[in-house]
């Protein structure tokens, strides 16, 4: 889930060095927006024998300021001038797994003779490890084992084949590049697609994306074709002879040659290492002192009264019962009547499809459910040829990434990932959250989830690069909850035609709400100011055209999709047995904050939704979040160590805010 370039071209040919630098860093600035967490490029030397490598915790814009970057590409040019190839491949790098406080982790990776740069993430590396015990594992990161695979079996077979059974091997996304210290090769492949480039008679680049090579060559006089890896393609370059072919390689393009590598380490970007997974770091049973500290107040909670038709209970906001004891909620929901088919939206989607098998739909991925559930139906039952969209904004946990990374390998689908500064937005989290600990107000609790409402932005910014025109969307209306906008004072709209719109005077009521809050605890008066303000725009105010959603259409089941993410291998978490929002480490924090301040969570809003469609019934109900409602210990214990609060001190303030059924005591 990084983005990945590189530029070859051939021996004694005569671009200016100036022509070299830019592109080189064009494509590499492009590529930062696929991960700024570390970087890292390396210059292939065949007169020297040399690789230089230099990589570290610092994003490209950081890495292409250096020393040491520009003595390595000053060297390269000027033995390119006096007639060498220039070859160089980086990486713009999301975490996910390995540390990017240790070089080793970071990306170029060296790895018996091959030069490995890998763009998503291999599920099954531990499974592989162990199923190849002749293999020797040295480094923390996935990439590593598909790098020694390759090396395994080119022992035994060409290299076409050694990447195909290697790939094979896998589960997950994997779009590579490897250039050798013993072969005169580059390769290209990828099993879902996120793969392009550029080739002229000596000259090639590469990138993650296509809109990055359409960007840097928009100006060029002359029209150049950008061609695009498919799922499961190789392509092999004869780095000296600039020969090329998907099918099939030289077997005299072995040099046998060993390089030395020099390696530079860059340091500067992060003050500790980022907790990638609470699933495998964070262990409750060895943090007694700290699991004690959260407030469990379920004798309380169950006594509440309840709406005797959904389980919405009295602690909701501008909840109000009838004599015979059933809500507003209850008395004023509409059944979604199914008015629109599928079938109806198989001919709404026609027309946008593209038979040559370009993409020709946006489907905006977060790893959810119910996003894998579309991006399912889309492939497999719409006949559309999806890319699928990720907006990484700092809360998305390993295990989400993860599945994303199944679903997309499996179905052979291109992911686009834009990476936002990920180090800043915690920064803003952690900002809002110390302004929000010293004035508690639950209406304010939103704005710690502000940032990731720019996936609807950069969902529009990708339907324009890509010129694709349809958005479908996994959007269920069952999600629908009032309460986080009615403890601002908004009283609920029962007539809102979507989940996330608010009328005019409700916009003008949750301005004012913020702006009491601002004066009554000046720090969140803070540099994430802009960021919420544009989540709020691009959230109820921007424009969307072409923009569907699944479930309006196909009516939405959990038993289905549940069934269809098992097909995916899809992983759930350990700390809970739904498969709702689990990979948001948000969740667990603002549902702790209302379960025991208000004793619910958004769990109660999303079953009584599902009562009063009729889904379930009511005892069903109470059982659901009364498991559902218990605390996530390990994502929690994450989110607070992630934004590096202190959890006792956070913790230990929630429980101390007055409940809303303190007199129930």
């Amino acid at each position: 889930m990084c983005g990945i370039f590189g530029i070859i071209i051939k021996e004694k040919t005569n671009y200016p060095p100036a022509f070299i630098e830019k592109r080189l860093k064009d494509i590499a600035l492009a590529s930062i927006v696929r991960g700024q967490d570390s970087s890292g490029i390396i210059f292939k030397n065949t007169i020297t024998e040399e690789l230089k490598l230099i990589k570290g915790d610092v994003p490209v814009t950081t890495l292409f300021k250096s020393k040491e970057y520009k003595n390595s590409i000053n060297e390269a040019i000027e033995l390119y001038k006096n007639g060498q190839p220039f070859q160089a491949i980086g990486h713009a790098r999301l975490v996910t797994n390995g540390s990017q406080l240790k070089e080793i982790n970071n990306q170029p990776v060296i790895k018996d003779g091959i030069i490995g740069i890998h763009n998503g993430i291999i599920v099954n590396h531990e499974e592989l490890w162990k199923a190849n015990p002749d293999l020797i594992k040295e480094y923390d990161i996935d990439t590593e084992v598909l790098l020694s695979l390759i090396v395994k079996q080119t022992k035994k077979e060409n290299l076409l084949s050694a990447i195909t059974n290697s790939l094979d091997q896998i589960e997950g996304t994997a779009s590579c590049a490897i250039l050798f210290d013993y072969r005169n090769e580059l390769a290209l492949f990828t099993n879902n697609g996120s793969l392009y480039y550029v080739l002229e008679d000596d000259f090639l680049i590469f990138a993650s994306e296509e809109y990055f090579l359409k960007q840097i060559f928009k100006k060029e006089s002359k029209q150049v074709i950008i061609k695009h890896l498919k799922p499961l393609e190789i392509f092999v370059l004869n780095t000296i002879t600039f020969k090329n072919n998907l099918t099939a390689y030289e077997e005299n393009a072995n040099s046998h040659k060993t390089y030395k590598i020099i390696s530079t380490c860059l340091k500067g970007n992060f003050d500790k290492e980022i907790v990638i997974d609470p699933m495998i770091f964070i262990n409750k049973n060895k943090e007694e002192h700290l699991y004690n500290l959260l407030e469990n107040n379920d004798l309380v909670i169950n006594n509440l009264k309840r709406c005797n038709r959904c389980v919405l209970p009295e602690t909701f906001p501008f909840i109000e019962f009838d004599d015979t004891g059933e809500c507003n909620f209850c008395k004023n929901h509409k059944n979604q009547k199914q008015i629109q088919t599928f079938d109806n939206l198989k001919k709404l989607v026609e027309p946008y499809k593209n038979k040559n098998g370009t993409p020709d739909c946006i489907i905006p991925f977060s790893g959810g459910r119910d996003s894998t559930f579309t991006l399912h139906v889309a492939k497999k039952e719409l006949g559309l040829n999806p890319i699928a969209f990720t907006y990484d904004w700092g809360m998305v946990t390993d295990l989400a990434r993860r599945n994303i990374a199944r679903v997309c390998g499996k179905l052979g689908v291109e992911n686009i990932i834009v990476s936002a500064d990920i180090k800043w937005k915690r920064e803003n989290i952690k900002k809002n959250i110390i302004a929000w600990l010293k004035a508690p107000e639950l209406g304010m609790i939103p704005l710690f989830m502000a940032g990731d409402k720019y996936f609807f932005y950069y969902c529009n910014e990708v339907k324009k690069q890509t010129g694709i025109d349809l958005n479908l969307w996994g959007i269920n209306n069952l999600e629908n909850t009032n309460f986080k906008t009615g403890f601002a004072g908004l009283p609920p709209q029962f007539d809102k035609k979507t989940i996330y719109s608010l009328s005019r005077l409700n916009q003008l009521k949750l301005f004012g709400f913020v702006g009491k809050n601002l004066i009554k605890s000046p720090g969140y008066l803070n540099q994430s100011l802009i960021d919420s303000l544009g989540s709020f725009a691009v959230r109820y105010l921007s424009s969307k055209k072409d923009y569907f959603h699944l479930f309006d259409y196909y009516k939405w089941s959990e038993t289905e999709i549940e069934s269809v993410i098992k097909e995916y291998n899809w992983e759930k978490a350990i700390d809970t047995d739904s498969t709702w929002r689990i990979g948001d480490g948000t969740v667990s924090f603002y549902n702790y904050i209302y379960y025991t301040v208000a004793g619910f969570t958004e769990n109660d809003t999303f079953r009584s939704n599902q009562i009063r469609e009729g889904m379930i019934t009511r005892q069903e109900a109470l059982q659901k979040v009364q498991a559902e409602n218990q605390v996530r210990y390990e994502t929690l214990r994450w989110y607070i160590e992630i934004l590096n609060l202190d959890f006792k001190e956070v913790i230990e303030t929630i429980n101390k805010i007055p409940k809303l059924y303190s007199e129930k005591n």
